[in-house]
């Protein structure tokens, strides 16, 4: 088994998430007493949080760079950012890593191309649904198509992202204002909706969407134990 290293932190209630589904996925495969070979380093959010709102990218990815060579040294095969938001920087974090970094893009439209799908609705923070880095992706090296809420939504969104999931809270009218975007980008024409961060499903799932929903942070986790496991 490979050992598998977390850059996590982004935000810690979203890595636990990780952590679980990582451990559980290799139990249920290898059986027993069986858990993940891992490795993880956590930031300090708060610092990383500061660097996004002044736009100062290239110091967020020099704090990655950091943890993704702790995780390096501390015996680990390939790594993850564990936050969609911070892949804005993986270039830069992964030309200073001498691992390979799973993207969370390419974990995600794998899953969407192999259910025949190529118009998606993207939701995330206001850097995700706004900034080129995830929709070009998508769009240049798979096809898929992303749709994405209108501003003041997309502002609300940002909103409950930071004040609320990232701290715990989990609030009934922000998750009926959740389910009122997915609906949205359905009358838009998305065939399904990415949980493009990855607090989101901390909220929102199956039950909330009339649309399939690709939960990056099961669909990054799985990614991870897939290359764990591979032969």
């Amino acid at each position: 088994m490979k050992t598998i290293g977390l850059i996590g932190g982004l935000s810690w209630e979203s890595t636990v998430e990780y952590y679980r589904a990582i451990n559980v996925a290799v139990k249920g495969r290898l059986g027993g007493f069986h858990s993940a070979r891992l490795v993880m380093h956590s930031v300090d959010f708060a610092s990383i949080e500061v660097l996004q709102r002044e736009g100062r990218w290239a110091d967020a990815a020099a704090a990655l760079i950091e943890a993704g060579r702790s995780v390096e040294s501390g015996g680990a095969d390939f790594a993850l950012i564990c936050a969609n938001t911070m892949h804005k920087v993986y270039d830069e974090v992964r030309a200073g890593l001498s691992i390979p970094l799973i993207h969370i893009v390419d974990a995600t439209a794998r899953k969407i191309r192999a259910a025949g799908m190529k118009t998606i609705g993207l939701l995330g923070t206001r850097y995700t649904m706004e900034d080129d880095f995830y929709k070009d992706r998508l769009s240049r090296k798979h096809g898929i198509e992303s749709l994405i809420p209108g501003k003041e939504e997309r502002d609300l969104l940002h909103r409950v992202l930071y004040e609320e999931l990232c701290l715990g809270a989990i609030r009934p009218e922000s998750r009926r204002a959740i389910r009122g975007m997915m609906a949205g980008l359905k009358d838009q024409g998305a065939q399904g909706i990415i949980l493009g961060c990855t607090e989101l499903p901390l909220i929102v799932g199956p039950g909330d969407s009339d649309l399939p929903l690709f939960d990056t942070t099961s669909i990054h986790a799985l990614a991870a134990v897939d290359e764990a496991l591979r032969d």
